[in-house]
Protein backbone atom coordinates (compact mmCIF):
# COMPACT_ATOMS: atom_id res chain seq x y z
CA UNK A 1 0.00 0.00 0.00
CA UNK A 2 1.22 3.45 -1.16
CA UNK A 3 2.15 6.00 2.12
CA UNK A 4 -0.59 8.52 0.95
CA UNK A 5 -3.25 5.39 1.10
CA UNK A 6 -2.29 4.27 4.41
CA UNK A 7 -2.47 7.63 5.59
CA UNK A 8 -5.72 8.38 4.28
CA UNK A 9 -7.25 4.97 4.91
CA UNK A 10 -6.24 4.78 8.82
CA UNK A 11 -6.97 8.58 9.39
CA UNK A 12 -10.79 7.89 8.19
CA UNK A 13 -10.52 4.59 10.19
CA UNK A 14 -9.80 6.59 13.25
CA UNK A 15 -11.40 9.19 12.73
CA UNK A 16 -14.56 6.89 12.44
CA UNK A 17 -13.92 5.30 15.99
CA UNK A 18 -13.29 8.20 17.63
CA UNK A 19 -16.09 10.69 16.22
CA UNK A 20 -18.64 9.25 14.73
CA UNK A 21 -19.42 5.53 16.88
CA UNK A 22 -21.16 7.33 19.36
CA UNK A 23 -24.16 7.72 17.04
CA UNK A 24 -25.12 4.01 17.74
CA UNK A 25 -25.50 4.38 20.76
CA UNK A 26 -29.34 2.08 21.66
CA UNK A 27 -32.07 4.67 22.27
CA UNK A 28 -32.97 3.30 25.41
CA UNK A 29 -32.67 5.31 28.61
CA UNK A 30 -30.88 2.90 30.88
CA UNK A 31 -30.61 3.73 34.68
CA UNK A 32 -27.20 3.93 35.92
CA UNK A 33 -25.41 4.10 39.33
CA UNK A 34 -21.90 4.81 40.48
CA UNK A 35 -19.90 3.35 43.22
CA UNK A 36 -16.78 5.38 44.30
CA UNK A 37 -17.35 9.20 43.60
CA UNK A 38 -13.97 10.35 42.86
CA UNK A 39 -11.20 11.21 40.30
CA UNK A 40 -12.03 8.19 37.60
CA UNK A 41 -15.67 7.50 39.01
CA UNK A 42 -16.79 10.95 37.85
CA UNK A 43 -14.34 10.71 34.58
CA UNK A 44 -16.17 7.22 33.51
CA UNK A 45 -19.42 8.52 34.36
CA UNK A 46 -19.66 11.77 32.77
CA UNK A 47 -18.15 10.09 29.47
CA UNK A 48 -21.21 7.95 29.35
CA UNK A 49 -23.51 10.38 29.74
CA UNK A 50 -22.21 12.23 26.37
CA UNK A 51 -22.34 8.85 24.46
CA UNK A 52 -25.36 7.41 25.77
CA UNK A 53 -29.09 8.63 26.64
CA UNK A 54 -28.62 7.46 30.56
CA UNK A 55 -30.39 8.39 33.79
CA UNK A 56 -28.09 8.51 36.56
CA UNK A 57 -30.67 7.48 39.32
CA UNK A 58 -27.75 6.53 42.12
CA UNK A 59 -24.40 7.33 43.18
CA UNK A 60 -22.53 6.05 46.51
CA UNK A 61 -19.41 7.26 48.15
CA UNK A 62 -18.12 6.99 51.76
CA UNK A 63 -17.26 10.46 51.74
CA UNK A 64 -20.17 12.32 51.70
CA UNK A 65 -18.46 15.45 50.65
CA UNK A 66 -17.50 13.69 47.65
CA UNK A 67 -20.59 12.52 47.25
CA UNK A 68 -22.52 15.27 47.54
CA UNK A 69 -19.88 17.20 44.87
CA UNK A 70 -20.41 14.56 42.03
CA UNK A 71 -24.18 15.14 42.58
CA UNK A 72 -24.36 18.46 41.46
CA UNK A 73 -22.01 17.74 38.61
CA UNK A 74 -24.17 15.17 37.40
CA UNK A 75 -27.92 16.62 38.26
CA UNK A 76 -26.29 19.46 35.69
CA UNK A 77 -24.57 17.17 33.24
CA UNK A 78 -27.43 14.59 33.07
CA UNK A 79 -30.63 15.46 30.37
CA UNK A 80 -33.37 15.28 33.09
CA UNK A 81 -31.26 17.75 35.42
CA UNK A 82 -32.35 15.11 38.41
CA UNK A 83 -30.14 14.91 41.31
CA UNK A 84 -29.14 11.10 41.75
CA UNK A 85 -30.16 9.37 45.34
CA UNK A 86 -27.35 9.04 47.69
CA UNK A 87 -26.08 6.57 49.40
CA UNK A 88 -23.09 5.91 52.11
CA UNK A 89 -23.36 1.69 51.69
CA UNK A 90 -23.67 0.12 48.35
CA UNK A 91 -25.59 -2.38 49.53
CA UNK A 92 -28.39 -0.23 50.36
CA UNK A 93 -27.81 1.22 46.69
CA UNK A 94 -27.73 -2.35 44.96
CA UNK A 95 -30.54 -3.54 47.05
CA UNK A 96 -33.42 -1.23 45.40
CA UNK A 97 -32.40 -3.40 42.09
CA UNK A 98 -33.30 -0.74 39.58
CA UNK A 99 -29.86 -0.38 37.86
CA UNK A 100 -29.00 -1.26 34.02
CA UNK A 101 -25.32 -0.05 34.68
CA UNK A 102 -23.49 -0.35 37.39
CA UNK A 103 -19.98 1.78 37.79
CA UNK A 104 -17.00 0.41 40.40
CA UNK A 105 -14.65 2.90 40.76
CA UNK A 106 -13.70 2.63 44.02
CA UNK A 107 -10.05 1.64 45.54
CA UNK A 108 -8.84 -1.28 44.21
CA UNK A 109 -9.36 -3.26 47.85
CA UNK A 110 -13.26 -2.21 47.24
CA UNK A 111 -13.75 -3.32 43.65
CA UNK A 112 -14.74 -7.34 44.37
CA UNK A 113 -17.88 -7.62 46.63
CA UNK A 114 -19.79 -4.49 44.94
CA UNK A 115 -18.80 -6.00 41.66
CA UNK A 116 -20.13 -9.32 42.73
CA UNK A 117 -22.91 -7.85 44.54
CA UNK A 118 -23.92 -5.90 41.26
CA UNK A 119 -23.99 -8.98 38.85
CA UNK A 120 -26.41 -10.43 41.69
CA UNK A 121 -28.75 -7.44 41.47
CA UNK A 122 -28.94 -8.11 37.66
CA UNK A 123 -26.95 -5.17 36.26
CA UNK A 124 -24.23 -4.99 34.00
CA UNK A 125 -21.18 -3.66 34.88
CA UNK A 126 -17.98 -1.02 34.37
CA UNK A 127 -15.10 -1.76 37.19
CA UNK A 128 -11.74 -0.08 36.86
CA UNK A 129 -8.72 -1.98 36.74
CA UNK A 130 -6.94 -3.76 38.15
CA UNK A 131 -10.17 -5.92 39.15
CA UNK A 132 -8.97 -7.13 42.49
CA UNK A 133 -6.06 -6.72 44.91
CA UNK A 134 -5.89 -10.73 45.35
CA UNK A 135 -5.72 -13.69 42.48
CA UNK A 136 -8.74 -15.26 44.06
CA UNK A 137 -10.72 -12.43 44.50
CA UNK A 138 -10.69 -11.80 39.81
CA UNK A 139 -11.23 -15.15 39.99
CA UNK A 140 -14.74 -15.28 42.44
CA UNK A 141 -15.60 -12.02 39.59
CA UNK A 142 -14.97 -13.78 36.63
CA UNK A 143 -17.52 -16.61 37.87
CA UNK A 144 -20.18 -14.13 39.43
CA UNK A 145 -20.04 -12.57 35.56
CA UNK A 146 -20.68 -15.62 33.81
CA UNK A 147 -23.38 -17.70 36.23
CA UNK A 148 -25.41 -14.50 36.32
CA UNK A 149 -25.16 -13.83 32.33
CA UNK A 150 -23.34 -9.89 33.11
CA UNK A 151 -21.96 -7.82 30.69
CA UNK A 152 -18.98 -6.80 32.43
CA UNK A 153 -16.14 -3.85 30.80
CA UNK A 154 -12.95 -3.36 32.87
CA UNK A 155 -11.52 0.08 32.93
CA UNK A 156 -8.35 -1.29 30.42
CA UNK A 157 -9.02 1.17 27.76
CA UNK A 158 -5.98 1.06 25.67
CA UNK A 159 -8.33 -1.40 23.91
CA UNK A 160 -10.76 1.45 23.01
CA UNK A 161 -7.72 4.04 22.27
CA UNK A 162 -8.43 5.19 18.87
CA UNK A 163 -4.38 5.60 17.39
CA UNK A 164 -3.50 2.57 19.19
CA UNK A 165 -6.65 0.76 17.41
CA UNK A 166 -4.97 1.80 14.37
CA UNK A 167 -1.13 0.46 15.62
CA UNK A 168 -3.30 -2.82 16.23
CA UNK A 169 -4.57 -3.22 12.96
CA UNK A 170 -2.33 -1.67 10.54
CA UNK A 171 0.92 -1.92 12.21
CA UNK A 172 1.09 -5.56 14.17
CA UNK A 173 -1.86 -7.46 12.21
CA UNK A 174 -0.10 -6.42 8.88
CA UNK A 175 2.86 -7.84 9.80
CA UNK A 176 4.85 -4.71 9.57
CA UNK A 177 6.90 -5.79 12.44
CA UNK A 178 8.22 -9.29 11.09
CA UNK A 179 8.46 -11.80 14.03
CA UNK A 180 8.15 -10.01 16.99
CA UNK A 181 10.83 -10.92 19.40
CA UNK A 182 11.07 -8.87 22.44
CA UNK A 183 8.10 -6.29 23.76
CA UNK A 184 9.41 -4.07 26.63
CA UNK A 185 6.81 -2.09 28.45
CA UNK A 186 7.53 1.29 31.32
CA UNK A 187 6.62 3.51 33.33
CA UNK A 188 9.12 6.19 34.74
CA UNK A 189 6.27 8.53 36.42
CA UNK A 190 7.38 10.01 40.17
CA UNK A 191 3.77 8.77 41.35
CA UNK A 192 4.83 7.32 44.53
CA UNK A 193 3.91 9.06 47.33
CA UNK A 194 7.03 11.08 49.04
CA UNK A 195 5.95 12.47 51.93
CA UNK A 196 5.49 12.27 55.70
CA UNK A 197 2.29 13.75 56.95
CA UNK A 198 1.38 12.87 60.57
CA UNK A 199 -1.52 10.21 61.07
CA UNK A 200 -4.35 12.25 62.30
CA UNK A 201 -8.57 11.60 63.03
CA UNK A 202 -10.06 11.53 60.11
CA UNK A 203 -12.18 14.21 58.84
CA UNK A 204 -15.74 14.68 59.13
CA UNK A 205 -16.93 13.76 56.13
CA UNK A 206 -15.31 10.43 56.01
CA UNK A 207 -16.40 7.00 57.19
CA UNK A 208 -12.90 5.67 57.15
CA UNK A 209 -14.14 2.15 59.05
CA UNK A 210 -16.28 1.95 55.90
CA UNK A 211 -13.64 2.98 53.58
CA UNK A 212 -11.39 0.56 55.00
CA UNK A 213 -13.61 -1.87 54.78
CA UNK A 214 -11.76 -5.86 54.04
CA UNK A 215 -8.78 -4.33 54.06
CA UNK A 216 -6.36 -4.50 56.98
CA UNK A 217 -6.65 -1.02 59.63
CA UNK A 218 -4.18 1.22 59.63
CA UNK A 219 -4.37 4.79 61.61
CA UNK A 220 -5.61 7.39 59.01
CA UNK A 221 -3.52 9.72 57.03
CA UNK A 222 -3.96 12.05 54.60
CA UNK A 223 -1.84 10.15 52.28
CA UNK A 224 -4.86 7.53 51.80
CA UNK A 225 -7.43 9.53 50.59
CA UNK A 226 -8.20 10.64 48.31
CA UNK A 227 -6.14 9.43 45.50
CA UNK A 228 -2.70 8.39 46.96
CA UNK A 229 -3.73 5.08 48.50
CA UNK A 230 -1.97 3.27 46.06
CA UNK A 231 1.23 4.08 47.91
CA UNK A 232 0.36 1.54 50.35
CA UNK A 233 -0.16 -2.40 49.71
CA UNK A 234 -3.16 -2.94 52.14
CA UNK A 235 -5.39 -1.15 49.42
CA UNK A 236 -3.88 -2.05 45.93
CA UNK A 237 -0.71 -3.73 43.82
CA UNK A 238 1.57 -0.47 43.79
CA UNK A 239 2.24 0.70 40.45
CA UNK A 240 2.78 -2.69 38.35
CA UNK A 241 -1.46 -3.06 39.35
CA UNK A 242 -1.86 0.44 38.39
CA UNK A 243 0.08 1.07 35.28
CA UNK A 244 1.71 -2.27 34.14
CA UNK A 245 -1.72 -3.62 34.10
CA UNK A 246 -2.72 -1.04 30.85
CA UNK A 247 0.45 -1.67 29.37
CA UNK A 248 0.78 -5.50 29.48
CA UNK A 249 -3.22 -5.94 28.93
CA UNK A 250 -2.58 -3.93 25.43
CA UNK A 251 0.24 -6.02 24.11
CA UNK A 252 -1.87 -8.92 25.29
CA UNK A 253 -4.83 -7.51 23.32
CA UNK A 254 -2.37 -5.96 20.58
CA UNK A 255 -0.72 -9.98 20.12
CA UNK A 256 -3.71 -12.20 20.85
CA UNK A 257 -2.21 -13.29 23.86
CA UNK A 258 -3.32 -15.43 26.73
CA UNK A 259 -2.18 -16.47 30.36
CA UNK A 260 1.91 -15.74 30.59
CA UNK A 261 3.28 -19.31 31.27
CA UNK A 262 5.70 -18.04 34.03
CA UNK A 263 5.65 -14.32 35.89
CA UNK A 264 9.00 -13.81 37.26
CA UNK A 265 10.11 -10.04 39.16
CA UNK A 266 12.83 -8.26 41.10
CA UNK A 267 12.75 -5.31 42.42
CA UNK A 268 12.03 -2.92 46.24
CA UNK A 269 12.23 0.40 47.52
CA UNK A 270 15.97 0.88 46.51
CA UNK A 271 16.10 4.80 46.67
CA UNK A 272 12.95 6.18 48.35
CA UNK A 273 13.65 4.78 52.09
CA UNK A 274 11.48 7.19 54.32
CA UNK A 275 8.90 7.27 52.78
CA UNK A 276 5.39 6.07 54.46
CA UNK A 277 4.82 4.53 50.88
CA UNK A 278 5.39 0.47 50.93
CA UNK A 279 5.29 -0.19 47.33
CA UNK A 280 8.13 -0.73 45.25
CA UNK A 281 9.80 2.47 43.53
CA UNK A 282 12.16 0.07 41.58
CA UNK A 283 11.06 -3.40 39.78
CA UNK A 284 11.37 -5.46 36.50
CA UNK A 285 8.79 -8.28 35.62
CA UNK A 286 9.03 -10.62 33.11
CA UNK A 287 5.91 -12.29 31.86
CA UNK A 288 6.63 -15.35 29.58
CA UNK A 289 3.92 -15.99 26.89
CA UNK A 290 3.81 -19.23 25.42
CA UNK A 291 3.59 -18.75 21.62
CA UNK A 292 4.64 -15.00 21.97
CA UNK A 293 7.81 -12.65 22.57
CA UNK A 294 8.74 -12.00 26.29
CA UNK A 295 6.70 -9.11 27.95
CA UNK A 296 9.54 -7.14 30.10
CA UNK A 297 8.00 -4.51 32.46
CA UNK A 298 10.63 -1.79 33.74
CA UNK A 299 9.37 1.16 36.49
CA UNK A 300 11.12 3.35 38.93
CA UNK A 301 9.81 6.60 40.58
CA UNK A 302 12.92 8.39 40.04
CA UNK A 303 15.72 9.86 37.55
CA UNK A 304 14.52 10.26 33.64
CA UNK A 305 12.70 8.15 31.39
CA UNK A 306 14.88 6.53 28.03
CA UNK A 307 12.91 8.09 26.10
CA UNK A 308 10.97 11.01 27.06
CA UNK A 309 8.25 10.85 24.50
CA UNK A 310 7.40 7.68 26.04
CA UNK A 311 7.32 7.63 29.62
CA UNK A 312 4.84 5.15 29.74
CA UNK A 313 4.72 2.52 27.14
CA UNK A 314 5.14 -0.45 25.12
CA UNK A 315 7.59 -0.90 22.69
CA UNK A 316 7.91 -4.06 19.96
CA UNK A 317 10.68 -4.81 18.13
CA UNK A 318 10.63 -7.03 15.08
CA UNK A 319 12.85 -8.41 12.44
CA UNK A 320 11.53 -5.73 10.16
CA UNK A 321 10.63 -2.74 12.18
CA UNK A 322 9.83 -0.82 15.96
CA UNK A 323 6.54 0.04 17.19
CA UNK A 324 6.58 2.55 20.05
CA UNK A 325 3.15 3.39 21.51
CA UNK A 326 1.70 4.92 24.11
CA UNK A 327 -1.38 7.11 25.53
CA UNK A 328 -0.49 10.27 23.49
CA UNK A 329 1.10 8.68 20.05
CA UNK A 330 2.47 6.13 18.32
CA UNK A 331 5.54 5.79 16.24
CA UNK A 332 6.58 2.71 13.73
CA UNK A 333 10.25 2.59 12.18
CA UNK A 334 10.65 0.29 9.43
CA UNK A 335 14.00 -1.39 9.57
CA UNK A 336 15.61 -1.01 5.70
CA UNK A 337 13.16 0.33 3.17
CA UNK A 338 10.06 1.67 3.83
CA UNK A 339 8.22 4.84 5.74
CA UNK A 340 8.18 5.64 9.28
CA UNK A 341 4.24 5.88 10.32
CA UNK A 342 3.65 9.06 13.44
CA UNK A 343 0.41 9.11 14.84
CA UNK A 344 -0.64 11.39 17.84
CA UNK A 345 -4.54 11.06 19.55
CA UNK A 346 -7.01 13.14 18.40
CA UNK A 347 -8.83 15.29 21.23
CA UNK A 348 -12.21 15.92 20.73
CA UNK A 349 -12.73 19.08 22.58
CA UNK A 350 -14.70 20.90 20.19
CA UNK A 351 -17.46 18.12 19.43
CA UNK A 352 -17.17 17.78 23.91
CA UNK A 353 -16.54 21.49 25.10
CA UNK A 354 -17.48 20.32 28.49
CA UNK A 355 -14.09 18.46 28.55
CA UNK A 356 -11.82 21.55 28.35
CA UNK A 357 -13.31 22.55 31.72
CA UNK A 358 -13.90 19.40 33.66
CA UNK A 359 -11.51 18.96 36.73
CA UNK A 360 -8.50 16.79 36.21
CA UNK A 361 -10.12 15.75 33.37
CA UNK A 362 -7.27 13.33 30.91
CA UNK A 363 -8.27 15.29 28.14
CA UNK A 364 -6.16 12.78 25.90
CA UNK A 365 -8.05 9.79 27.48
CA UNK A 366 -11.22 10.97 27.11
CA UNK A 367 -12.24 9.77 23.74
CA UNK A 368 -11.19 6.03 24.39
CA UNK A 369 -13.53 6.19 27.45
CA UNK A 370 -16.16 7.18 25.43
CA UNK A 371 -15.50 4.21 22.99
CA UNK A 372 -14.86 1.93 25.99
CA UNK A 373 -18.32 3.31 27.39
CA UNK A 374 -19.93 2.56 23.56
CA UNK A 375 -18.61 -0.70 23.44
CA UNK A 376 -19.98 -1.98 26.78
CA UNK A 377 -23.69 -0.27 25.56
CA UNK A 378 -23.23 -2.43 22.24
CA UNK A 379 -22.39 -5.55 24.26
CA UNK A 380 -25.10 -4.64 26.13
CA UNK A 381 -27.46 -4.48 23.47
CA UNK A 382 -26.69 -8.09 21.88
CA UNK A 383 -25.08 -9.72 25.37
CA UNK A 384 -21.84 -9.72 23.82
CA UNK A 385 -18.14 -9.93 25.45
CA UNK A 386 -17.35 -6.28 26.04
CA UNK A 387 -13.42 -6.20 24.17
CA UNK A 388 -12.02 -5.84 27.49
CA UNK A 389 -14.55 -8.50 29.19
CA UNK A 390 -13.99 -9.85 33.16
CA UNK A 391 -11.78 -12.86 31.83
CA UNK A 392 -9.47 -10.23 29.89
CA UNK A 393 -8.87 -7.81 32.89
CA UNK A 394 -8.70 -11.24 34.95
CA UNK A 395 -5.51 -12.17 33.13
CA UNK A 396 -3.62 -8.78 33.04
CA UNK A 397 -4.69 -8.36 36.69
CA UNK A 398 -3.67 -11.19 38.19
CA UNK A 399 -0.43 -11.52 35.87
CA UNK A 400 0.54 -8.27 37.80
CA UNK A 401 -0.35 -9.58 40.84
CA UNK A 402 1.85 -12.41 40.39
CA UNK A 403 4.84 -9.67 39.45
CA UNK A 404 4.11 -8.88 43.15
CA UNK A 405 4.43 -12.10 44.41
CA UNK A 406 7.46 -13.22 42.86
CA UNK A 407 9.06 -10.08 43.82
CA UNK A 408 7.83 -10.93 47.54
CA UNK A 409 8.92 -14.26 47.16
CA UNK A 410 12.11 -14.13 45.25
CA UNK A 411 10.99 -16.87 42.49
CA UNK A 412 9.37 -17.64 39.37
CA UNK A 413 5.96 -18.23 39.77
CA UNK A 414 3.75 -20.72 37.19
CA UNK A 415 -0.07 -20.50 37.70
CA UNK A 416 -2.53 -22.47 36.87
CA UNK A 417 -5.78 -20.69 35.89
CA UNK A 418 -7.66 -24.32 35.74
CA UNK A 419 -6.88 -25.10 39.25
CA UNK A 420 -6.28 -21.32 40.46
CA UNK A 421 -3.09 -22.76 42.21
CA UNK A 422 0.74 -21.70 41.38
CA UNK A 423 2.30 -25.01 40.13
CA UNK A 424 4.32 -27.14 43.21
CA UNK A 425 4.09 -24.09 45.35
CA UNK A 426 1.54 -24.35 48.19
CA UNK A 427 3.59 -21.11 50.29
CA UNK A 428 2.83 -18.82 47.47
CA UNK A 429 -0.42 -20.40 46.47
CA UNK A 430 -1.73 -19.62 50.08
CA UNK A 431 -0.79 -16.35 48.77
CA UNK A 432 -3.40 -15.65 46.36
CA UNK A 433 -6.07 -14.99 48.65
CA UNK A 434 -5.52 -12.49 51.25
CA UNK A 435 -7.05 -12.23 54.41
CA UNK A 436 -10.20 -10.19 55.00
CA UNK A 437 -11.02 -8.07 58.12
CA UNK A 438 -14.19 -8.95 59.99
CA UNK A 439 -16.95 -8.72 59.39
CA UNK A 440 -16.37 -8.48 55.90
CA UNK A 441 -16.14 -12.25 53.79
CA UNK A 442 -13.69 -13.05 51.10
CA UNK A 443 -15.58 -14.09 47.94
CA UNK A 444 -13.74 -16.98 47.43
CA UNK A 445 -14.36 -18.42 50.42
Amino acid sequence: MLRREFLSTTLAAAASVAAGAYAAAPEKVRRVGLIGTGWYGKCDLLRLIQVAPVEVVSLCDVDSQMLEGAAGIVSQRQKSQKKPRLYSDYRKMLAEKDLDICLIATPDHWHALPMIAACEAGADVYVQKPISVDVLEGKAMLDAARKHNRVVQVGTQRRSTPHLMEARDRIIKEGKLGTIGLVEICCYYHMRAKDNPPDTKPPENLDYEMWTGPAPMRPYNSLVHPRRWRSFTEYGNGIVGDMCIHMLDMVRWMMDLGWPRSVDSAGGILVDTKSKANISDTQTATFDFAGGPPVIWTHRTYGEAPDPKYPWAATFYGDKGTLKAGVMSYDFVPRGKGEAVHRDFVDELEKYPEDKTEKDLEKHVAPAIRVHMQNLLDNIESRGKAVADIEQGYISTASCILANLSMELGRSLKFDPETATVVDDEAATKRLKRAYRTPWEHPAG
